[in-house]
């Protein structure tokens, strides 16, 4: 029993390093996603869905770089980074929920578990996209 649960805290600790890897791309791949099952479910097939979620994904990403480097002060670059980071943060509690269904028997210490997990992505995918822009010469 310690051996499964010393497992599932390493395995939640390398999915959280992974989630902050892919947190600033957590937003893009939502809308994607869903761009991509709206146009299934209007009919436009598999490839024209995907498509249309690989169109919207790349716009979305594209208008978070557009407005990253048109911003200079730094509350409105905090707002859209928030904006951007909320969904790493949902993504990170989902993470950790899914890992630690089978592992933790307690719904409280699960939850518990999630909300710092969920937190500690939503906070680094926040300081990684709020980082100020370094200065070019």
């Amino acid at each position: 029993m310690i051996a499964v649960m010393l497992m599932s805290v390493a395995l939640i600790a390398g999915l959280c390093v992974l989630a902050y890897m892919l947190g600033v791309y957590a937003l893009p791949f939502m809308l994607g996603v869903e761009a991509a099952r709206f146009a299934y479910g209007t009919g436009s097939g598999l490839i024209g869905a995907g498509l249309v979620g690989l169109v919207a994904g790349a716009a979305a990403y594209g208008l978070l770089v557009f407005v990253f480097a048109s911003l200079r002060s730094p509350i409105p670059r905090l707002i859209v980074a928030l904006v951007f980071a909320a969904p790493a943060t949902i993504a990170g509690y989902a993470l950790v929920h899914g890992v630690t269904r089978e592992a933790v028997p307690s719904e409280v210490w699960r939850q518990i578990f999630c909300i710092i997990g969920g937190g500690f992505v939503g906070v680094s995918a926040l300081m990684r996209l709020a980082a100020p822009m370094p200065q070019q010469t």
